[in-house]
């Protein structure tokens, strides 16, 4: 008999929501819902059309979209992450996992997760690579103290998950500070070959970093 797929629903269905739910829709999850506060709007659109082609239904609120789900994935903007919990709080039964991968701050995580209390299993959750092209199976980093049950959840869903602690703000804690590394080897690597453009030894440069 084959294993029933969780219904799963996006509060936010930017790039990164509808990049996940494409990505689960392939690996075989039927119930998705996704609901965002644009939806409503005319530049909602754009967000209503890329899920109804991928098959995920829009719906008409924040309580329609979390009715009768197992996952609820929050993926609003940083400034939006507390008002998502906010406006699903009221409307959440059966103690679904709440996957919370906005990139905020430990503290705002902490604050989500106090806030839900226990109608929600929350979880802090820092995607650590581009979404794309690997979209639900980007790497993730999952902290506080539902990490542990919801990793094997997340790995049936052929999601890449590592338990990084069980203190809600852990993982966004190493996601923060892992940045000042990328971020700085980026920022230098373009400096680097903004200088060699201008001397016009791009490909000598290139070479020599190459070699070592």
């Amino acid at each position: 008999m084959p294993e029933v797929k969780p219904a799963l629903c996006f509060i936010g269905f930017g790039e990164a929501g509808q990049a996940i739910a494409a990505g689960l829709r392939e690996a075989g999850v039927e119930r998705i819902a996704a609901w965002d506060i644009l939806f409503p709007q005319p530049e909602g659109e754009r967000l209503r059309r890329a899920g109804q082609a991928i098959s995920v239904r829009c719906a008409t609120s924040a309580a329609d979209a979390v009715r009768d789900v197992d996952i609820v994935i929050s993926a609003v903007t940083a400034a939006s992450s507390v008002d998502a919990v906010h406006a699903v709080k009221p409307h959440l039964g059966g103690k679904p996992f709440l996957f919370d991968i906005n990139s905020v701050s430990p503290g705002r995580k902490q604050e989500a997760a106090k806030f839900l209390g226990d109608t929600a299993r929350y979880v802090d959750v820092a995607v650590i690579a581009p979404i794309h092209p690997a979209r639900h199976q980007t790497p993730m980093l999952i902290a506080g103290p539902q990490a542990e049950a919801a990793a094997p959840a997340l790995a049936k869903l052929g999601m890449r998950v590592t338990v990084a602690g069980a203190e809600v703000g852990a993982a966004a804690a190493i996601k923060m500070v892992r940045s000042v590394m990328i971020k700085g080897i980026e920022a230098l690597t373009l400096e680097c070959f903004l200088a060699a453009a201008r001397a016009g030894v791009v490909d000598e440069v290139a070479a020599s970093l190459k070699n070592n």
